[in-house]
């Protein structure tokens, strides 16, 4: 609580994704991600981008039984864009079948992010 006794909200800054001036917390898009009945568990990154600096990629583990297909892409895309707002959807979505974790089960959203920008061809946006 400050010295107004107003409480603030601190999210990881690294973790926050600016794309074409956009702020965007992961956490509101893996939040809307969780909430579509196909999604076991997600997790949002910055993927670079040559014109917007960076996108928002999303790393989705489906339910047992959810075949993974373009059109459930669009769907996750379409639903993000409902909401929460549309310049936060994530234009790229990398089904996986686990997630990089801590021994304390947190996603290792940096391990992500590193493997992403490498795998573009970038150095890593937290290296």
């Amino acid at each position: 609580m400050d010295e107004d006794g107003y409480f603030w909200f601190v999210g990881r800054a690294d973790d926050v994704i600016i794309s074409a001036g956009y702020r965007i917390g992961p956490f509101e898009v893996e939040s809307a991600l969780l909430e579509h009945p196909a999604v076991l568990e997600s997790a949002v990154v910055a993927s670079p981008h040559p014109e917007r600096g960076a996108i928002v990629k999303a790393f989705v583990r489906l339910r047992p039984g959810v075949v993974p297909s373009e059109q459930l892409v669009r769907e996750l895309q379409e639903h993000v864009k409902r909401t929460t707002a549309p310049y936060k959807y994530p234009r790229e979505i990398e089904f996986v079948e686990d997630l990089p974790k801590t021994v304390s089960g947190k996603i290792r959203r940096v391990e992500l992010r590193q493997r992403e920008w490498e795998r573009k061809g970038y150095r890593s946006s937290s290296s």
